[in-house]
């Protein structure tokens, strides 16, 4: 439901991930649309995940760690966690219109650099063809229908999700011939399936059947973190869910998750959410 705030008229949807969600490694947080008043200004802004703002109409200036740049129709721009972006709008005719869109998960960032969308210039002109737009209002669409979540919800929007980031991606994005992502995903298969079973980066290594250092440079090109904090996330992901969803003990969890007892995985734990186990659960049963 659009409504007037101060800056601008604008909607906003929520959308709560589940676990297949989570095991695709990318998910919708929120999305919206809105239309800016003149003196719509955003910023000085941090937030925790990927925001993929699509101007659709007017103009705005973007300001990021010390740059700045102007965007208009058919340009689109991102806010990458934990930097701090300004945004305002310029004079134009029409009026700034946006669509917007925050998503999250492992694959996010690779998938954006592939676009030539980075942290370092976290926007792309003319990125936004008839297709993009396209799948952007669907993706909002779809979330606006969502009531409560369920398997079906999931997949159409992970469809729709990847349609949207393979629009912006340029036919001409690198592949390197001996570095086929194919055998990347592989693994990443392999690892999604085994990460519970305490498995190594070596034992991944090898069922790719290269060197470990090889494959763990190319994984980090590739995927945008290491393999070890790949496999750390996978677990830790199950972790909490197991937490929340069900009422398994702790010291269950850790060893269903192939830790070797429960202090290595309640440190591993507080180290990755920065709270205990219990806390956690406490806090999602609330």
């Amino acid at each position: 439901m659009w409504q007037e705030y101060e800056h601008e008229y604008a909607e906003f949807i929520y959308y709560t991930p589940g676990y297949l969600d989570k095991e695709a490694q990318l998910w919708p947080v929120r999305a919206g649309r809105s239309v800016a008043k003149p003196n719509y200004k955003v910023g000085p802004k941090r937030i925790e995940c990927y925001s993929i703002h699509v101007v659709l109409e007017g103009k705005l200036c973007l300001e990021y760690e010390g740059n700045k740049t102007v965007l208009q129709r058919g340009d689109l721009f991102c806010l990458f966690p934990g930097r701090t972006y300004d945004y305002y709008v310029l004079p134009s005719d029409p009026l700034l219109q946006m669509s917007w869109l925050a998503i999250d998960g492992s694959r996010v960032k690779p998938l954006l650099e592939l676009a030539g969308v980075k942290p370092d210039r976290p926007y792309g002109e003319k990125l936004v063809t008839p297709r993009v737009r396209s799948a952007m209002d669907r993706i909002v669409g779809a979330l606006s229908r969502v009531e409560r979540w369920n398997p079906s919800v999931s997949l159409e929007l992970q469809g729709l999700l990847c349609e949207l980031l393979a629009g912006i991606i340029p036919d001409t994005a690198p592949v390197h011939a001996d570095e086929p992502s194919s055998w990347i995903r592989e693994c990443m298969a392999f690892m999604d399936l085994h990460a519970t079973e305490g498995i190594s980066v070596q034992q991944v290594a090898s069922f790719a059947g290269v060197h470990r250092s090889y494959f763990s440079n190319v994984f980090t090109s590739q995927v945008g973190v290491p393999p070890q904090k790949y496999l750390q996330s996978i677990r830790m992901e199950k972790a909490k869910r197991l937490l929340i969803e069900t009422d398994a003990s702790v010291t269950e969890i850790a060893l269903s998750l192939g830790y070797p007892n429960l202090y290595t995985f309640t440190r591993a734990f507080k180290i990755y959410y920065q709270v205990p186990p219990l806390v956690m659960r406490a806090a999602g049963n609330k």
